[in-house]
């Protein structure tokens, strides 16, 4: 927490992306969570409770299912400074063929399937855009589409567990561009430009985990330009990004099938950031897809 204040997550986002399993993660580690708060209530609710010294984590889920005006919570964020409260919003997003599948699989029923007569696609869109408001101040955004439950709670644990606020979350991802890119970077870099280990037969099954393949990507030249350059512009933008009061940057680095070039960059990345930051985290998105 930064400057004594207690702590206040909102958590939002698309129907079906996972805001049950994360707010019962932050339930297990401390959190006082309220769910399905209407947003109209959020400021005579944290005048209620900053007399409560023992509420010094809260976790709020806010979504569609209590309103479709979400005004009142912008205004709240706009004007956040007022309260004894550092407030963050935690934004979880999927992709809508992957919603399309949980509600298939769970035969649950989107809040606004009824308005587009049973057509969840058009539900899930319209919702999209109700959200837009508060997708652009929240302060985390994860795309949940190719994350397991324990995934997620590990990456809900690099996020809200750190010992320093002010210290950057960095989280590095690999992935592969035929798999699309990941909706929650904050920078994706293409490293399809560099010589490509598939071709080398002995090293097509491997991974950039293994050895051989990453020294292989590193016996180039412009690879080690590359990561070189990739260094040099992230160690100057993160200490401005602190100063601006940014907490986590997401730096997505994709080659074509997440399993060779980008991996063994990420790996590097990782690294490095590791030997300067205390909350840094790295996830193969694409490393066993073939």
């Amino acid at each position: 927490m930064m400057n004594g204040k207690k702590e206040l997550v909102i958590v939002t986002g698309v129907s079906g992306a996972g805001k049950s399993t994360a707010v019962g993660f932050m339930e297990d580690i401390g959190y006082y969570c309220v769910d399905n708060m209407p947003p109209l209530l959020l400021d005579t609710f944290l005048e209620l409770i900053e007399s409560k010294s023992e509420r010094s984590k809260i976790a709020i889920v806010m979504d569609i299912r209590s309103t479709e005006n979400f005004d009142s919570l912008v205004e709240v964020l706009h004007q956040k400074e007022r309260f004894n409260y550092d407030i963050k919003v935690l934004y979880l997003d999927i992709k809508t063929h992957i919603a399309l599948k949980r509600y298939k699989l769970t035969r649950r029923k989107h809040p606004f399937s009824d308005r587009f007569n049973g057509d969840i696609s058009h539900a899930l869109a319209y919702e999209r855009e109700l959200l837009s408001s508060v997708r652009m101040l929240s302060d985390y955004i994860i795309d949940t589409s190719d994350m397991s439950g324990n995934q997620l709670r590990d990456r809900l644990t690099q996020l809200l567990l750190g010992t320093d606020r002010e210290i950057m979350n960095i989280h590095v991802v690999s992935f592969g561009f035929k798999h699309g890119i990941p909706a929650e970077a904050d920078f994706v870099i293409d490293v399809r430009c560099l010589p490509n280990p598939y071709w080398v037969e002995n090293l097509r099954t491997k991974t950039g985990l293994d050895k051989d393949v990453s020294n292989y990507v590193f016996s180039f030249k412009e690879s080690n330009e590359l990561l070189e350059k990739l260094i040099d512009m992230l160690d100057f933008l993160n200490p401005l990004y602190i100063k601006e009061g940014k907490s986590q940057i997401v730096i997505a680095i994709g080659c074509t099938g997440g399993n060779h070039r980008s991996v063994a960059i990420a790996e590097e990345l990782k690294n490095h950031f590791c030997s300067r930051w205390d909350n840094v985290s790295v996830n193969h998105r694409d490393i066993s897809r073939r």
